[in-house]
């Protein structure tokens, strides 16, 4: 990462014409809001709730799909319009997943809580959570913690809601931009648990432009940014994304907009990584397949071995070496060649850490950007329950 805007990040190109907010103010129409209700301690935030004032509001609800997936995931596949969410009901501390049948009562009973004091119905209301899995949660709290957000939301929050979300993440992950008379407001969590198929940890956007086809606008964003990253090979129980928009702008989303906003947040998350210290970049190139392309980008993204170097600064290309090979392990390789690594580069300057694979057998390619590995990570989740 480098500069001081949010869009900092060398590898996102912004659309020509935008222009940085306060990420406070939330795009026109939405508001938000954010309790604390004891899951952190420490009298902090982790509660919060987002709504779209407008009636007239199309969404897309993108959730995780790993199976073991938490009960506010499984609430919402079951019980959301998700073409029509007005509001999200959101906690941190606390995954509310390996829960059983308690934790579906739970957060059925959270979705009810924000659905009466927003005035919604249930069906329009989205819950999400992150935090620790496996443990039970206070529900009576938080469905206080809740209500009382959902009662004092205001549009300047969205700091405060973001902060709300955060668990072991360093910053908040959040802006609001305007482009072609269409302004946009977006926050995210993330920092560990992270190489989802489709999407990562937690994002809400709003905006209010007019958007014709919500699902297909949020499917091709997050799968050139959310779908591209990996911090330690792990998806998550509760991960989801929701964009909503109004249409309040009478215009549509500016090319590439949504585009370049996920991606700078996917790589804040990657930046933020547990403890990390670097962002690398693996880029494969003449693979014989998308599939092909793709086992091999991640398979070098994800190896510790590769990882550790980089948050030593080691310019070890036999390591990488070794993970590709590893990805296409029985295939018959007169030769396994690099073009273009610049070991100096990769070793000393974290906005250069750039790995390239010409593979040689066809014309595809995939791009996946990680986080290096090192002793912080290690700390952090040897203690993350105790």
């Amino acid at each position: 990462m480098s500069g001081n805007g949010f869009f900092r990040s060398r590898w996102v190109e912004a659309p020509a014409g935008v222009e940085e907010l306060d990420p406070n103010v939330l795009a026109s129409g939405f508001a938000a809001a954010a309790e604390a209700c004891g899951l952190k301690g420490g009298g902090r935030t982790d509660v919060g709730v987002v709504v779209a004032q407008s009636e007239r509001c199309v969404s897309s609800l993108l959730l995780t799909r790993n199976a073991a997936a938490a009960a506010p995931v499984r609430l919402c596949r079951e019980s959301c319009d998700l073409g029509g969410i007005r509001a999200a009901a959101v906690k941190s501390g606390n995954a509310n997943a390996a829960t059983g049948e308690q934790g579906m009562r739970d957060a059925v009973a959270i979705q009810r809580a924000a659905a009466e004091a927003l005035g919604l119905e249930p069906s329009q209301v989205a819950v999400a959570a992150t935090g620790k899995i496996g443990v039970s949660l206070p529900v009576d709290d938080v469905v206080a913690g809740t209500s009382r957000a959902a009662a004092r939301v205001r549009p300047d929050t969205g700091v405060e809601f973001a902060e709300a979300m955060m668990t072991t993440d360093a910053f908040p992950k959040r802006c609001t931009v305007r482009c072609d008379g269409v302004t946009l407001s977006a926050q995210a969590k993330g920092a560990g648990m992270i190489e989802p198929g489709f999407a990562t940890m937690l994002c809400f956007v709003q905006t209010d432009a007019v958007v014709e086809d919500a699902d297909a606008a949020l499917r091709a964003a997050v799968a050139r940014s959310f779908e591209r990253i990996t911090v330690d090979g792990q998806m998550s129980t509760n991960d989801t994304v929701l964009l909503q928009a109004t249409g309040a702008a009478g215009a549509p989303l500016p090319e590439g907009l949504l585009d370049a906003v996920l991606l700078q947040l996917a790589l804040e998350i990657v930046a933020d990584g547990e403890g990390a210290a670097r962002v690398g970049r693996v880029q494969v190139e003449e693979a014989a397949s998308a599939a092909e392309a793709e086992r091999v980008a991640r398979a070098i993204a994800n190896s510790p071995l590769v990882k550790t170097a980089l948050f030593g600064r080691d310019p070890n290309w036999g390591r990488i070496a070794q993970a590709a090979g590893m990805a296409l392990a029985g295939e018959d390789l007169e030769e396994l060649g690099a073009d273009s690594i610049d070991a100096a580069e990769l070793g000393e300057d974290v906005a250069e850490a750039e790995v390239e694979i010409r593979l040689g057998r066809g014309d595809h390619g995939a791009r996946i950007w990680f986080s290096d590995l090192g002793y912080e990570y290690v700390r952090v989740n040897a203690e993350y329950t105790t």
